[in-house]
């Protein structure tokens, strides 16, 4: 806001008749926020951005949670519904599929339409699919069950971090965003431990069921969440303001502008394969689509190591899977931290570049390599005690969660504007590589061994391994040459958010972001 505030000129302002409420309007002549405007979004009271921050991680945690828990009850599924294991190994596969669906149209619609709305509907979409899983008769209709659901839940990752920016200033969202991050760790590993002592004792639908009362829980918490995309809240004023007489001509940006639906969708599905090539965007793609492939091959690994191998049942045999829940918590602390140390050493005439964010990646990587072989020679043995390769895939999970949370960091402040874009192709990637995983893993670890498919996994973080050493290095350099990443040699636009709190039209800005800029993925762009 403070660039915009610098470039633009100051708006005017006039005072409503018949109340006390002076309105402020841009050099249009759209309506504004004022200063410190208590309909803002960004000047919400601490407590109540805090009570939107957790509806919008339960969402995250119910499409997380959903995404991993039936596979703790494989075997059951295939003794009920006469499917073999493989197969059932499906119900994970769809789901991660409607991960790759529902970004490319849930985002879109929430930046035309509000979040609030989509929300609504996605989620109730979630819950119905829900029932279907739950009570379906065969096999068929929870499969289309578990990819309708995918589809439904994944708007909550693509449009919570939208929320999280909508209300939260530069340095406190970054702390929220650790929060996210480690929520969409921590359900996917908690999934499989409450489904493993489920199939015990119950059949595999109580899993549904559970799924059910989260999603029904949920539900009711959705319905107190307030529209917080900043361009709505300004629309939603203006009608108001609209219906004092006087005041018949009052307008907000989104209404003046002449935007479509069509045109949202046009650069929604066709930007992001474009910035897939640009050389960081490829290789921050491909090291997402490895760690988060081995994310859910972890859900098919423990049973392996500790089940097959060990003999323990579906129930403890999952609980080792609490230390990867360990890990990522201890990763998003260390992120934390180091954020508060960050925001103490740029507080001088130095400037921050987003190669800045990249030496949590380098740890993050160096650990991913050496974790993998620690953990899959350790538990190749059965002589070696559990502990040990528990511990190893704690640190396992710490080095995803780095990984994740700093390239994701790293991709929206090289892109900026088109940022939307490059995290929605990558979300797609990595989910649809992901989708596989229950397919081949039990093969793999068959035909290799433990140890030895792990050393595979292993040597390719290896190569993966200087990714973040090279951007580190030449990262500016290879910004330079983007065509979408915009460098230091040229005025820093404003970010969407700030355009949409001010309500500026792209003619304000800069030459380099005039056409066209990243307003229709939304969450994701922030």
């Amino acid at each position: 806001m403070d660039f915009v505030r610098r470039n633009i000129p100051m708006s005017t302002s006039t005072t409503v008749e018949g109340s006390n409420e002076k309105l402020f309007f841009d050099k249009d002549g759209h309506l504004e926020f004022a200063p410190n405007d208590p309909e803002n979004p960004k000047n919400y009271s601490f407590g109540r951005k805090c009570y939107i921050t957790g509806i919008a991680i339960s969402l995250v945690m119910n499409a997380t949670f959903s995404s991993s828990a039936p596979s703790g009850s494989f075997q059951g599924v295939s003794d009920d519904l006469h499917v073999s294991v493989e197969a059932a190994g499906l119900i994970t596969t769809l789901f991660l599929l409607g991960y790759c669906a529902g970004p490319l149209f849930w985002a879109p619609l929430s930046e035309f339409y509000g979040r609030r709305p989509i929300f609504y509907i996605s989620f109730t979409l979630y819950l119905a699919f829900g029932f279907l899983c739950a009570f379906t008769p065969n096999f068929a209709g929870l499969l289309v069950g578990r990819f309708l659901t995918g589809t439904s839940a994944s708007a909550a990752l693509t449009n919570a971090p939208g929320i999280l920016a909508d209300v939260w200033g530069p340095v406190e969202r970054g702390n929220a965003m650790i929060l996210f991050a480690t929520m969409t760790f921590v359900g996917p590993a908690l999934g499989p431990v409450v489904s493993g002592f489920l199939q015990l004792k119950e059949t595999w639908r109580w899993t549904f069921y559970v799924l059910l009362w989260m999603a029904g829980a949920t539900e009711m918490l959705l319905s107190t969440l307030p529209e917080t995309l900043p361009m709505m809240v300004l629309r939603n004023k203006a009608r108001r303001v609209r219906k004092i007489p006087g005041n018949e001509n009052v307008k907000a940006p989104v209404e003046a502008s002449d935007r479509s639906l069509g045109g949202i969708f046009k650069v929604a599905l066709t930007r992001p394969w474009r910035l897939l090539i640009d050389p960081i965007s490829f290789c921050v793609a491909i090291y997402y689509a490895v760690v988060y492939t081995l994310l859910y091959m972890l859900f098919s690994i423990y049973p392996i190591v500790f089940q097959q191998k060990r003999g323990w049942n579906a129930g403890v045999g999952e609980l080792p899977l609490i230390g990867t829940v360990i890990g990522a918590c201890l990763g998003g602390l260390g992120l934390f931290l180091n954020s508060q140390r960050e925001q103490k050493k740029f507080t001088g005439n130095r400037k921050s570049v987003p190669e800045d964010r990249l030496p949590g990646a380098m740890v993050g990587g160096v650990l991913f390599a050496v974790t993998i072989f620690w953990f899959a020679w350790t538990a190749e043995y059965n002589s070696v005690h559990w502990a040990v390769p528990t511990v190893a895939g704690t640190f396992l999970a710490t080095s995803i969660l780095l990984i994740f949370v700093v390239f994701i960091n790293y991709i929206i402040d090289s892109y900026l504007m088109y940022a939307a874009s490059a995290v929605a192709a990558n979300t797609v990637l990595r989910s649809a590589c992901a989708a596989a995983s229950p397919l081949f893993t039990q093969y793999m670890f068959d035909a290799l061994g433990v140890g030895g498919a792990g050393s595979l996994i292993g040597g390719v973080g290896v190569l993966l391994m200087p990714i973040p050493f090279v951007f580190y290095r030449y990262g500016a350099a290879i910004r330079a040459r983007s065509k979408f990443a915009p460098t230091n040699e040229l005025p820093t636009p404003p970010t969407d958010e700030e355009k949409a709190v001010n309500g500026r039209p792209p003619s304000h800005s800069s030459e380099k972001e005039t056409r066209p800029v990243d307003e229709t993925i939304g969450g994701t762009s922030e």
